[in-house]
């Protein structure tokens, strides 16, 4: 017994265009998902992607898309809590995720000059930016992060270009245990082990960073 090709031809054309149009990682930033709920992720970070320092939103263009989307997944989970992205992420497909998170990486990012453990340290932030305080288990922000805090690879994302607010919040998030998604508890034992006035210095350090973008 056989069946007539041309419908089977029709649904696997429609699979195809909807796949495309889910696919549409740019659209999705701009306009959002196809469900309502997942609103468009420029209203809160920027059109170019850069956040918006007044409101704790933070950079996302040029993130690793592996980050980025374990960051949504983890939103999804309840590991990392926030009231605005649970909902969103929980909204999103997993091939929105997949393809905003690759349209997020390909977005320009600030280049930043690289600034190493070699540097001169002066003040708390910059000290325990490029040297640590070992004596209390606290390496250096750059011996993960990199030079500058540009980010390495897909687990440990830039500090630099990231507002001195954005990266408060997530260092009391994680003393809170609010956030609780990185290995092996590092950035909440790290976190619990700052003072208050490390945990500004060391914000107010990278989010200066921004501020001496490479010129080359």
């Amino acid at each position: 017994m056989t069946f007539p090709r041309w419908p089977l031809a029709g649904v696997a054309a429609l699979l195809l265009a909807m796949q495309a149009q889910a696919a549409d990682g740019q659209k999705i930033y701009t306009q959002g998902g196809a469900n309502p709920a997942a609103m468009a992720c420029g209203t809160c970070h920027g059109a170019d992607g850069r956040g918006m320092a007044a409101g704790g939103f933070p950079r996302l263009a040029g993130l690793a898309a592996g980050y980025s989307a374990k960051q949504l997944e983890d939103f999804r989970s309840g590991s990392r809590a926030n009231p605005i992205m649970q909902p969103i992420a929980a909204a999103l497909s997993d091939e929105e995720i997949q393809a905003v998170t690759a349209a997020l990486a390909a977005m320009p990012a600030p280049l930043m000059a690289g600034v190493g453990r070699g540097e001169k340290a002066e003040g708390a932030g910059e000290v325990l930016a490029l040297r640590g305080a070992w004596e209390r288990n606290i390496p250096e922000c750059v011996a993960c992060h990199g030079p500058g805090g540009v980010g390495v690879g897909e687990s440990f994302p830039p500090l630099a270009g990231q507002s001195a607010q954005y990266l408060r919040a997530q260092l009391e998030a994680w003393r809170q245990g609010t956030r609780k998604n990185d290995p092996n508890d590092l950035m909440g034992h790290i976190a619990r082990s700052m003072t208050d006035v490390e945990v500004q210095a060391a914000s107010d350090y990278f989010a200066g960073l921004e501020h001496k973008e490479a010129s080359q």
